[in-house]
């Protein structure tokens, strides 16, 4: 691995304690200037401020706001904090970083007592703001002096950020990496022993098909749209395709679900049985198999049509599913609920309960549009829910992405919390308490070429699970679970995602890692 930011320029990185025992209590022959910011991009304006306070001391000491205490925009900060430290160290002129990881500086000031406090010019023009009296308050108490530095460029980092996100997967990546310890081929031989784990899949089962057809026109008499049939694709997808991606990856997989006596289930048994998946299907005569059916006209869907009963799983359904989960031995058990009968607020007790005692357990709960709550998976290993998803079962449409992870990670009392964010990758939660440093990070995301989007989710979930499994370790399921997601929206269609492509990925990114 090439020699990172942080790496380089660690010596410059220290606490407020450590930077006052360096530079000793004032009066100093040596005097120290200290800035204060989230410096999230750093721009000309940055650069002019910290040139000008460094022609005042001898010591220039640049302070950054801890990610936790940032609230500007939902998805910020976008570079993370060790990162930004590490982007302010890399600069000629600065002298010493400390990471700030109270919501303003005054208590650092208090124990750096820096002989000057600058700030921009640009605070001086309506009268000072209430923050900017309270600092210069503390370092007027100790004899300190504030200095507002003139500058004619003034920019917004976050008016530049909003202009467009940066891209910083690559650099976001090694900073995760190299404080975690892990390499490449550490990620590597995760995959490597993913085949020797056995996963129990427990889900609703749908069908997607795709009914392609020419366009013919409107009726003249009616508001009709005519279309011309031409061919008719069956895939196998909800819980069963979380089935076949793992079973893709190398693990032995079984597959519990309820299917219809019709011929989508007949499709479906031959469909896993072909991918090598034992599949446990309990036959309801009573319901249909889930089929969702979208025309397809010239690329675009123009029409979707559900055959669904949503009716929850009858009781003795109920006991046969949750006598094969408590029966069947496995190394994770994993519910993926699309809420088609299976799970619900009747039934996800009874499954929680039978799930066995040293099992890894795992949920998703792909259920935005509908009545699911992912919350109701108490207690869980790993639950891997999108921004959405997060949202709808908070009732929060409004709050920072931090907060709702806080919020759901609590609420569900899981061990482990994948949020999901789309393009922007994924916030992972691995700690009870909010506070610490390390309680997140982001794992962006590595596609390429978005082709399709569809299946990402499946591809993370199965991954993600096998990785926990192998490795013990959050950072190599986040890392390979991203990279299978990226794989998955490189292809058309929801296709389970191989070994080989995923060790593709892994060589494609260490080569951009190391700059090759």
């Amino acid at each position: 691995m090439s020699v990172s930011l942080t790496e380089r320029y660690r010596h410059k990185i220290i606490s407020a304690n450590e930077l006052r025992e360096k530079i000793g209590a004032p009066p100093r022959e040596e005097k120290a200037i200290m800035c204060h910011g989230v410096f999230d991009v750093v721009h000309p304006g940055h650069v002019r401020h910290l040139l000008y306070a460094k022609s005042k001391a001898e010591f220039l000491i640049c302070s950054l706001t801890a990610d936790k205490h940032i609230s500007k925009g939902t998805y910020r900060p976008h570079v993370p904090q060790d990162l930004r430290a590490a982007n302010l160290a890399a600069l000629e002129m600065v002298d010493f970083v400390v990471v700030d990881m109270n919501d303003n500086p005054l208590e650092n000031i208090k124990i750096i007592e820096p002989d000057y406090f600058a700030k921009g010019f640009e605070y001086t023009s309506k009268g000072l703001p209430p923050k900017t009296q309270a600092e210069a308050k503390v370092v007027e108490a100790y004899g300190g002096e504030m200095i507002f530095t003139p500058g004619d460029i003034v920019y917004s980092s976050s008016a530049l950020i909003n202009l467009a996100p940066p891209t910083i997967q690559y650099e976001t990546l090694q900073l995760v990496m190299e404080q975690n310890n892990i390499s490449f081929d550490d990620l590597r031989a995760t995959i490597d022993a993913m085949a020797v784990k056995n996963v129990h899949v427990v889900g609703d089962t749908i069908v997607d098909s795709y009914s392609q057809c020419a366009m013919i026109g409107g009726q003249t008499k009616t508001p009709t749209m005519s279309v011309l049939f031409e061919n008719k694709e069956d895939f196998s997808g909800g819980a069963s395709i979380v089935a076949k991606h793992l079973r893709s990856a190398g693990a032995n997989v079984t597959f519990t679900t309820v299917l219809g006596d019709d011929g989508y289930k007949d499709f479906v048994l031959k469909d896993l049985e072909q991918a090598g998946v034992s599949t446990n299907a309990i036959i309801d005569s009573t319901r249909p198999t889930v089929n969702k059916n979208a025309f397809v006209v010239g690329g675009y869907r123009l029409l979707k049509v559900d055959t669904i009963d949503n009716r929850s799983i009858s009781e003795q359904i109920l006991k046969e599913m949750t006598d094969a989960v408590s029966e069947i031995e496995t190394d994770a058990v994993v519910y993926s609920d699309f809420r088609h009968g299976v799970f619900n607020r009747r039934t996800i007790p009874t499954f929680i309960d039978a799930l066995p005692k040293d099992v890894y357990k795992v949920a998703d709960s792909q259920v935005a549009s509908r009545w699911g709550n992912v919350t109701e998976f108490q207690g869980f290993d790993l639950i891997t829910p999108n921004e959405r998803e997060v949202r709808f079962a908070l009732a929060d449409q409004d709050s920072g992405i931090r907060p709702i992870a806080s919020q759901v990670y609590d609420k569900s009392a899981c061990k482990l919390l994948m949020m999901k964010l789309g393009e922007r990758g994924m916030l992972v939660c691995r700690s009870p308490d909010h506070e610490s440093r390390d309680s997140f990070y982001v794992i962006d995301t590595f596609v390429d070429n978005l082709v399709d989007a569809v299946g990402a989710g499946d591809a993370l979930l199965a991954y993600s699970t096998l990785a926990m499994l192998v490795s013990k370790n959050d950072v190599h399921a986040s890392i390979l679970g991203a990279m299978a997601a990226a794989c998955e929206c490189e292809h058309h269609g929801n296709v389970p995602i191989t070994r080989d492509a995923l060790y593709q990925k892994i060589e494609a990114v260490e080569r951009r890692v190391n700059f090759g």
